[in-house]
């Protein structure tokens, strides 16, 4: 192709290109966002993570950090569900027997007062069909949105994420949920090592720590967006009603 058909495509893309006003460039970085190729992943938004009881509480943790973006997370679903986006729910949690749980896993979370597996409030801490194992009432899925169920940190491992990203075409994925330092940074430096265009939106997602997810969403914006970009649910959401 000649130099004055690339011009004619780049001018095109420009003038059809729909993004987020995020940090540190506008996402996604070819302008094509569309409800057909873009998820919203809202990670591990779990009693055990967000209510009185489960393993965060257990910690002894501030609840008020990982229940902030609740609020957020809804008024999100809400806007993106009327335009046809793909909601991916994702649930951390080991099978009954524990045979997916690693041995050090479990006794670092023993030393600090709540093991995986023990009994706790809300049931058997971290494990599937518990009660603290559910996502919160206030974030429940609706009928046709996957949950992953995942063993670990990131959503990609010992699931079959990716292959519902593959099948449903989605090429954009908007992170959210918790902790940002942990379960949300471990699913966006995947994806973005597999070729994901990855934005994280900084009010729909918590650290137990205030100071490790300020540095997570810096660590983000580093190299010119090393991982992606970061934005606010606003900023996104003002878009998707726009389309």
């Amino acid at each position: 192709m000649d130099k004055l058909g690339d011009e004619r495509i780049e001018a095109a893309l420009v003038a059809n290109a729909c993004t987020v006003d995020a940090d540190p460039y506008p996402w996604p970085f070819d302008g094509d966002l569309r409800p057909e190729n873009t998820a919203i992943v809202v990670i591990d938004m779990q009693t055990d993570f967000c209510a009185t009881g489960g393993y965060v509480d257990s910690m002894g943790y501030d609840l008020s950090l990982t229940r902030a973006p609740i609020e957020p997370i809804a008024k999100l679903l809400e806007a993106v569900r009327v335009k046809g986006f793909t909601v991916i729910h994702t649930r951390e949690g080991h099978k009954p027997d524990l045979s997916d749980l690693p041995a050090n896993k479990r006794w670092r979370s023993q030393r600090i007062g709540a093991g995986i597996g023990d009994q706790g409030p809300c049931g058997r801490i971290l494990v599937r069909g518990e009660p603290g194992w559910e996502i919160i009432p206030e974030l429940q899925p609706v009928a046709g949105e996957p949950i992953i169920d995942k063993p670990g940190k990131g959503s990609f491992l010992g699931t079959d994420f990716d292959l519902v990203l593959q099948t449903k075409g989605i090429r954009n994925i908007v992170l959210t949920g918790v902790t940002t330092d942990v379960c949300v940074h471990t699913t966006m430096r995947d994806a973005n090592d597999r070729g994901y265009e990855c934005l994280l939106l900084s009010d729909c997602t918590a650290a137990t720590k205030y100071e490790n997810h300020l540095a997570a969403l810096d660590m983000v914006k580093m190299q010119g967006g090393v991982f992606g970009a970061v934005a606010t649910s606003e900023q996104f959401i003002e878009i998707v009603e726009a389309l």
